[in-house]
């Protein structure tokens, strides 16, 4: 514990000094996706889940900007043409479950997140949700940083379906392993009942005291130093570049764009357009279609 600490010290006291500290890092989002939990009772061919990794690699390997200080920071997806379009509805579903613009203020713990569901803007206001962090003494270079490891639990959003898995029963089998053949019917089969949302997931951070701002990428925040790489479940966040303190950088500034809602509200929101959306299919499409939001 000692040399721990020690070390911890000796770091911060070669630290650039934070009370004027800035800078960007540039993160490589890289997700995974099993598209068994999606394939139904129709068993998908090697080939066919190449072609759809393919076409979905745009959404799951993004580069992310985080414009910070001592005090604010801005993360943003770095603009690109989209080579490979997804359908548009997929898209628009995902899009609830990726945030645009996030803005994070560290001194008065309020987050504000740009997110476009459905065609229409909203602005998510919550506050930062600081895990409880286990560090270790657990070390590694990354770049020309030093970074220590931690670990934590993290809740998941019921509705965040990129979490989404295939369905468990109690032997620990997946649904679509067990499922008996069923009898033709009019009525589709909702393919979200053979998926479940995980209640929480570990998170892994690697974080710098080299660089002592209390920052990371998109939500995550509360370690002694930036973090530079992080896995939550599925998706793995590499910083790849730094540049601190740069002559021109984005205005940190919280975006403005859309209906203010809280947290629990948009969550709401998404929930009753995905049960909307649910009841639709499960009818074959006869059901009502295009709902409104409220306000």
């Amino acid at each position: 514990m000692k040399s721990y600490l020690f070390i911890f010290s000796l770091l911060f006291s070669f630290a650039i000094n934070a009370q004027s500290i800035s800078g960007q890092a540039y993160y490589q989002s890289k997700t995974t996706v099993d598209l068994d939990a999606f394939g139904g009772n129709r068993e998908m061919t090697e080939e066919m889940k190449k072609m759809i990794a393919e076409r979905m690699k745009s959404m799951l390997e993004k580069t992310f900007i985080l414009t910070f200080n001592k005090d604010e920071s801005l993360y943003k997806e770095e603009e690109k043409l989209d080579a490979a379009p997804m359908n548009p509805g997929f898209r628009m579903m995902m899009s609830s479950y990726t945030p645009g613009a996030q803005y994070k203020n560290l001194k008065t713990g309020q987050t504000v997140e740009e997110n476009e569901f459905f065609g229409k803007q909203f602005l998510v206001i919550d506050t930062i949700q600081n895990l409880e962090w286990k560090t270790t003494n657990e070390s590694k270079q990354i770049g020309q940083y030093i970074a220590f490891k931690a670990t934590a639990i993290k809740k998941v959003n019921p509705n965040d379906y990129s979490m989404a898995r295939p369905r468990r029963n109690r032997n620990g089998k997946n649904e679509k392993e067990n499922a008996a053949p069923k009898k033709d019917t009019t009525q589709s089969q909702d393919p979200m009942d053979m998926i479940e949302i995980p209640k929480e997931i570990e998170v892994t951070a690697w974080f710098t005291p080299q660089i002592p701002v209390s920052n990371g990428p998109g939500e995550y925040a509360g370690l002694p130093g930036l973090i530079l790489e992080l896995n939550a479940y599925r998706t793995t966040l590499l910083c790849s570049k730094i540049v601190m303190n740069p002559k021109e950088s984005e205005k940190i500034e919280a975006p403005t764009k859309g209906k203010r809602v809280s947290k629990e509200e948009y969550s709401k929101i998404v929930k009753d357009k995905t049960d909307e959306l649910r009841e639709n299919f499960r009818g074959g499409g006869n059901g009502r279609r295009g709902g409104r939001f409220g306000g």
